[in-house]
């Protein structure tokens, strides 16, 4: 027996804020004084991350909604019964936050929300919220495996959601990265050869636990108290580049796969740069180029989302809105991810 994928669905909000949006912003550093020439920041920015826009919530809308906007069409996509859903998992970092406001609202859990806005009565679809950092979405298909394969459960749904356009320090350049969006994914059990062929999972905390963390503004003055999503950068980048590919071969090697019969990467849009130096390590490994095409890029136009970014991206390719990029039938699939935690997480899958 095996999992497979039977509906996927997205939802990316209409709002859009281009690099431009930035122009007129104070940035500091982290000794709170001015960066000079921001503009030079600002037009270097697209060339380092590959992320012209982004995309923000609406000012009505939380992650739990965007969420919900996603696995109905996940439901109608895979044309099912919500109420034979088993397991609602969705992937997070940081609750509802409303507009204007900078507390986290987690009570009841996401989870639950969704699977209250959905208007699921079934008690027994259970719903639960995981928090994995930007691998989260990953981990919670790994975790439906388990729950299908050991016969606790026949079908699941797995969510990433998230607005981090909530959680951001304007002062801090990062800021620019971050995005909203929410993307989920039904998943059943299965006699074919297709679905899940293999997963790798690990959490590096000995030293790397606050390469990603909650932080005061660069602005002492500005809502002092008030903690936002900081990074490492150089550290996290320097972890991705020396783990991500490793777990990746990994995945590859339990698989008994060759490196040749992987179709696509779907890796977390974290940065261009650092996702460009991920593949090609990861490619190095085996003393190759990646091929060209292999990884799929939805930064560009959609930011940061987080756990979001993966199952967005699978989603609009299934689609058809990705130029240059397909699935078909028998394609082997490579997902990865890194984030907080520090957490790392591959599984690779045959469509």
């Amino acid at each position: 027996m095996n999992i497979k994928i039977i509906g996927s669905g997205s939802y990316l909000p209409d709002n859009k804020i281009n690099n431009a949006n930035f122009e007129d912003r104070i940035f500091l550093d982290e000794a709170g004084e001015p960066i000079k020439y921001p503009e030079s920041i600002i037009g270097k920015f697209k060339d380092i991350t590959g992320i012209e826009e982004r995309r923000y919530a609406n000012n009505d809308q939380v992650a739990s909604d965007l969420a919900s906007i996603a696995a109905e069409r996940a439901i109608v996509n895979a044309d099912i019964d919500q109420e034979t859903l088993d397991y609602i998992i969705v992937a997070h970092n940081y609750g509802d936050v409303p507009y204007g406001k900078v507390q986290s609202d987690t009570v009841p859990s996401l989870a639950t929300r969704v699977k209250k806005k959905l208007r699921i009565r079934n008690p027994h679809c259970i719903a639960y919220d995981l928090l994995f950092g930007c691998p989260g979405w990953n981990e919670g298909v790994i975790q439906a495996n388990a729950f299908i394969k050991s016969g606790m459960a026949k079908r699941c749904m797995v969510i990433g959601t998230e607005t981090l356009s909530r959680v951001v320090d304007p002062y801090d350049r990062d800021s620019m990265i971050y995005a909203d969006g929410a993307g989920a994914v039904i998943l059943e059990a299965t006699t074919e050869e297709a679905g899940l062929l293999s997963f790798e999972s690990a959490t590096y905390a000995f030293d790397e636990a606050d390469y990603l963390y909650f932080g005061g503004s660069f602005n002492s003055q500005h809502e002092e108290g008030t903690r936002y999503i900081k990074m490492k950068g150089r550290k996290i980048y320097e972890f991705a580049l020396s783990k991500v590919p490793l777990a990746m071969q990994v995945c590859i090697e339990k698989a008994n796969l060759d490196i040749n019969a992987i179709k696509k990467i779907l890796i977390h849009q974290a940065n261009e740069k650092m996702d460009e130096a991920i593949i090609s390590r990861f490619y190095g490994l085996y003393h190759m180029q990646p091929p060209e095409d292999i990884m799929p890029m939805s930064i560009h136009k959609f930011g940061n989302s987080s756990v979001a970014t993966i199952p967005t991206l699978y989603d609009l390719i299934r689609q058809g809105k990705i130029e240059g990029h397909s699935f078909n039938k028998n394609d082997i699939i490579l997902f990865a991810s890194v984030g907080a935690g520090m957490n790392i997480n591959a599984f690779t899958y045959r469509l």
